[in-house]
């Protein structure tokens, strides 16, 4: 069932399958919803699954608040497709994790298991940080709770520039095929190419919010300390954009760490090893409480 709501000047889309215990899937940059097809397809014969496309993504409308401006971090001033901004008119990851709580507050949901893909587990990390009651357990699917690092952020800030200088399609078009590990890449050109042509519906504004949210945000490594939820971590040995060095120093903050790492996968387990993934994902929901 395809949904959607208003979130202050926003319209909002997600889906609804299947049925049970409920589990929200929040996917990653540069992609939509539908990343998690694969997923859905066979989650939704155990669990009640809710698939937003994150606002700027999918049907989703870009995130503003009710003035249309957001009141953030000061920083540099950049021009988009149609007008000058500056980075204080741009929302933080949290805001986004806001978004998120309204969404779920509009289906009556009071508690749930969240699995967050690479962008979308920043959010949940902030997510939890905000609303912690409402968790039953969560997924860090390639995702990190460390901050960028200087050269990261210097990174995010050249993106900006790209995306602004060209448009988002040529920008997505020269990252995305990185995010893949090298077998899949080498078998699966078609796949990859349907992705980068899906690429086409993301504005600039909205990858240009999604970079500077990424850019700033903080470390969050002190919501995995000791908390006492059950965690996943999954991890590709070829994934550059969430390295495994990286997430290694991270599954012993938690009380209960669920780790998993995919030999020769990138940073799309999602469809790297879509049979793995299905699985692991089911026998940890399982395994958390309602």
């Amino acid at each position: 069932m395809e949904k959607k709501f208003t979130y202050l000047n926003s319209t909002i889309h997600y889906r609804i399958l299947g049925q049970g215990k409920p589990v929200i899937l929040l996917h990653g940059f540069g992609e939509d919803s539908h990343i998690w097809d694969e997923q859905i397809n066979y989650l939704q014969n155990y669990f009640l699954l809710i698939v937003p496309d994150l606002p700027g993504s999918g049907k989703s409308e870009i995130l503003n608040d009710q003035s249309g401006v957001w009141s953030l971090e000061s920083g540099v001033e950049i021009e988009t497709q149609n007008s000058k901004f500056n980075t204080q008119n741009y929302p933080s990851i949290a805001d986004f994790a806001d978004c998120i709580y309204a969404l779920l507050k509009n289906e009556n949901i009071e508690s749930i298991d969240m699995l967050g893909h690479s962008m979308g587990g920043y959010i949940t990390l902030a997510f939890y940080e905000k609303y912690p009651e409402m968790l039953t357990g969560f997924g860090l699917i390639h995702s990190s709770a460390f901050e960028d690092s200087a050269e990261r952020k210097i990174a995010r800030e050249k993106s900006v520039k790209l995306v602004n200088a060209y448009d988002s399609h040529s920008f997505l078009k020269n990252t995305i095929p990185i995010l893949f590990g090298a077998a899949y890449k080498k078998h699966n050109q078609e796949k990859i190419n349907s992705l980068i042509e899906a690429a086409k519906n993301f504005s600039k504004a909205a990858l240009v919010q999604y970079l500077w949210a990424m850019r700033n945000r903080p470390d969050r490594t002190a919501v995995l300390k000791s908390n006492p939820l059950p965690i996943l971590f999954v991890m590709g040995t070829e994934d550059v954009a969430a390295p495994l060095e990286d997430l290694l120093q991270q599954i012993h903050l938690p009380v209960d760490s669920y780790i998993h790492v995919l030999q020769d996968i990138g940073h799309m387990g999602m469809w790297e090893a879509t049979t793995a993934m299905n699985q692991l994902m089911q026998d940890f929901i399982n395994r958390i409480k309602k």
